[in-house]
């Protein structure tokens, strides 16, 4: 089975490019290309994001080696984040009154964030 550094490798022949040029292209420097040759690191999300678009391919096969067949995915019909009034569901019963407390101090942050930058998203000066 190939790695991700393989496929990598693989995706920079095809196009012809030199692994230099794909490293200045992306800002990858050598040494982080060995360490992924080298197994003793491997590319960030981040990354392995931008290299999958840089070559058009899935992020999916990028790390896996295999394409992703959404003829897989189930779905049930149930309705995963909310309740039947369109509300946040959070499974409020499985929370600790300390994480309960949290999400309500969060709510009133946003909020407050949201009355300050106005309808359109840009700070207003209270000063």
């Amino acid at each position: 089975m190939q790695s991700i550094y393989e496929r990598i490798e693989q995706l920079i022949k095809s196009s012809g490019m030199t692994k230099k040029a794909f490293g200045e292209r992306l800002s990858i420097s050598a040494g982080n290309l060995g360490d992924w040759r080298r197994g003793k690191s491997t590319p960030s999300t981040h990354k392995l994001i931008e290299i999958a678009a840089f070559f058009s391919v899935s992020l999916d096969w990028l790390m896996t080696g295999k394409e992703w067949h959404p003829e897989g995915v189930k779905e049930t019909g149930d309705r995963y984040f909310f309740d039947g009034a369109g509300q946040s569901d959070c499974q409020d019963d499985h929370l600790t009154e300390q994480e309960k407390a949290f999400i309500r101090e969060y709510k009133e942050f946003a909020a407050y964030r949201r009355r300050r930058s106005g309808q359109n998203g840009s700070e207003n000066s209270d000063t």
